[in-house]
């Protein structure tokens, strides 16, 4: 055994991984992050645990599933100090947390014994909340929602060749960088292998997104993908230059089909996306197991490659063409102004709604079909004109430290293209700086439209959304840029000096932030204190050296006592919060009480072996339990048949504020009511 360093390294080189993990966190004092009771509260606004389905979160928010949506108080949550705002969307109810998110999610699942499960999971359960189009745009966003940190990398890059490229600011203006030097012009050539892997390629991401969620085979998907990019065919960006004769075909004597690619277009990519998972399913279900390995993928792949060229692709594009081009000619039209006009206006309520990730769409197939899209540009002056409607509120509040602290990172958030923060967290609170945003953007969407400025791609939205403008358009750009600040800013400050929003806190705030304070004073969830603990099970109490162990018998997890017990059920030996959990084993359990002390009972030596075979959890992780409270069911024939001891101690891992610890052994114990721990 190499030479013990500390009672931590004896305990990791003695005692089994999972175990070893609770000890050592036990040991570093990791159990209740700074959240806790912000996470309680939290808990009992939404409707107490009984009321939640499913809980995730993402960059910035809590994303509930609840049972009755009714039962959560928006008003208290959105004036807790933690919480920036909340909102309804795609069947979740959404509590933006910031940047700190997960810390708080991670105290959340701890103080509310509610397991957290997968982003996945919580859309599935929030379907039930959902209509049809509320689960249709669901859909879209989520085929999107992954690709878009590559088309956004995509949409930099080649804003990026625009300005080396295609900008005359050398030589009087006669020249670009690339002209001048041929190091830019190597790295315009370099840039373009990226740009073209993340436009010119979308559909294999596209299959694979869609695969991914429809839970088949991603591969399969992938290889979906490239057969309709691939080199053999004739490129989609080439079609339309390319007499109809001259088309390459697969000629079956029967019968022709074109050899066209579909480089950048979105719907035929979906439709032979979702016909592969479904034949892929299908094929599943209906497959002798024995041969299902070849089977299913072989008949799958084949037929929606297939289906793709035949029939789907061909469907997709006419489709989406014809989306493009209502699109484009309600952007470029008689009615030009009016469209921009509407569209800049409501935007900002369709990002409440979740219908803005259908854009992501209509964006990319303008790209393909007009190489460029005027939509963008009025989606990132959009998020420009909220940011600066909260600039308009830290104007108003400027004193107001506490609204400060919610306002300068939300408008900053959104000058950057992410507006949930500064809709939710404090346009909407006061209802005129969302209006104002609204009327700056639609002002700008006006400006905009009118001058024909064109992105190149999607990019990064707010202020950086001009690295993806085209170079001709820059300037114009600017100057609806400019709108978008100027008039919202405006108009808040305005109205907000109107309706007497003041720079200090007004009323209601310091009503609120009363209202905070005492709740923060009220009294825990535990008693003051637990002076005594009772037997977790019947049996005979014994001293740890009577274990037989070299860890727990030397002390070296912690001090404690065992008992050899004449029961199955192990209880709570006080009341107490569990803090730990071994899922995969279930043969141990931590609890932590209101004085900092930190109990960890193990039932059994060596148990971890059974990987929870005769074990099953009473409670979950997080769940506040009384004492005599039922923790572990466990079956002693089980364990002594699988050559382990059942002997179960109850160690002392932290001591937390207790003194004078006192362990009462030697005697016959009932469970729940002989005492054999105490303090002081």
């Amino acid at each position: 055994m190499p030479q013990r360093e500390s009672p931590i390294d004896q305990t990791r080189l003695l005692c089994s991984n999972r175990t070893i993990n609770v000890l050592y966190r036990f040991r570093r004092g990791i159990s209740m992050g700074k959240y806790q009771e912000d996470a309680k509260e939290l808990l009992a606004l939404v409707g107490g645990k009984g009321n939640v389905a499913a809980v995730t979160h993402c960059m910035t928010r809590m994303r509930f599933v609840l049972g009755d949506p009714a039962k959560a108080d928006v008003k208290k949550i959105e004036a807790m100090k933690v919480v920036k705002g909340s909102f309804t969307q795609a069947g979740q109810f959404q509590v933006i947390i910031g940047n700190t998110v997960a810390d708080f999610y991670n105290d959340f699942v701890a103080v509310s014994g509610i397991e957290g499960v997968s982003k996945d999971a919580v859309k599935r359960a929030a379907g039930a909340n959902q209509n049809a189009l509320q689960r249709a745009v669901a859909v879209v966003a989520e085929i999107f929602a992954p690709l878009i940190p590559a088309i956004i990398t995509g949409g930099l890059i080649l804003g990026f060749r625009n300005c080396i490229d295609q900008l005359a600011l050398f030589e009087n203006g006669t020249k670009t960088l690339v002209e001048i030097s041929q190091f830019w012009a190597g790295m315009d050539k370099f840039l373009w292998l990226i740009g073209e892997a993340v436009f010119h390629m979308l559909p294999v991401g596209i299959c694979w997104s869609v695969t991914k969620k429809m839970g088949t085979t991603q591969m399969l998907g992938i290889v979906l993908g490239l057969t309709l990019v691939s080199s053999q065919l004739l490129n989609a960006y080439a079609v339309a230059g390319t007499p109809p004769d001259q088309i390459p075909v697969w000629d079956f004597g029967a019968f022709k089909v074109h050899m066209i690619g579909y480089q950048a277009q979105v719907l035929p990519a979906i439709l032979a996306a979702f016909t592969l998972a479904y034949l892929e399913k299908f094929f599943r279900k209906v497959t002798p197991q024995v041969v299902s390995m070849i089977v299913v993928p072989f008949c799958s792949l084949v037929l929606a490659v297939i289906a793709a060229h035949f029939v789907l692709g061909p469907i997709g594009w006419t489709i989406g063409s014809a989306i493009s081009s209502v699109v484009y000619a309600g952007i470029t039209g008689s009615f030009q102004t009016v469209f921009a006009a509407i569209f800049g206006f409501i935007y900002a309520p369709l990002v409440i709604t979740g219908l803005h990730h259908m854009t992501n769409a209509i964006d990319l197939q303008l790209i393909a079909d007009y190489h460029g899209t005027m939509l963008w540009p009025m989606i990132a002056l959009s998020n420009i004109a909220q940011g600066s409607a909260v600039l308009g509120m830290i104007y108003l509040q400027r004193k107001n430290a506490a609204a400060q602290e919610v306002n300068v990172p939300a408008c900053v958030s959104c000058y950057l293209g992410v507006t949930e923060p500064a809709i939710f967290g404090v346009n909407l609170k006061y209802y005129f700086p969302f209006l104002c945003g609204m009327t700056g953007s639609a002002c700008a969407a006006v400006l905009c439209v009118s001058t024909g400025t064109t992105a190149n791609a999607i990019g990064v939205g707010g202020l950086p959304g001009i690295l993806s403008i085209q170079p001709p358009f820059m300037l114009s750009f600017a100057m609806s840029i400019a709108l978008a600040i100027a008039i919202p800013f405006v108009l808040t400050v305005l109205i907000g000096m109107r309706r007497g929003v003041s720079a200090a806190p007004d009323a209601q705030e310091a009503a609120t932030a009363k209202d905070q304070a005492a709740d923060t004073a009220k009294p825990s969830v535990f008693p003051e204190s637990e002076h005594e603990m009772t037997a977790f099970l019947d049996g005979e109490a014994i001293d740890l050296k009577e274990v037989g162990d070299g860890v727990f018998s030397e002390g070296i997890v912690g001090p404690g006592l065992a008992i050899r017990p004449t029961s199955d059920v192990l209880y709570s030996p006080v009341s107490a919060r569990v803090s730990v959990t071994m899922d995969d084993s279930r043969h141990a359990i931590g609890l932590t009480l209101s004085n900092g002390m930190e109990l960890l009972l193990h039932v059994g030596l060596d148990t971890v072996a059974m990987k929870g075979n005769g074990f099953s959890y009473l409670v979950q992780k997080g769940a506040f339990v009384k004492r005599g409270d039922p923790l572990i069911r466990f079956d002693r024939a089980k364990i002594k048949a699988a050559g382990h001891s059942d002997v179960t101690m109850c160690i002392v891992t932290a001591e937390g504020t207790a003194q004078a610890i006192e362990y009462h052994t030697g005697i016959r114990a009932e469970a729940g009511k002989t005492v054999i721990i105490t303090t002081e």
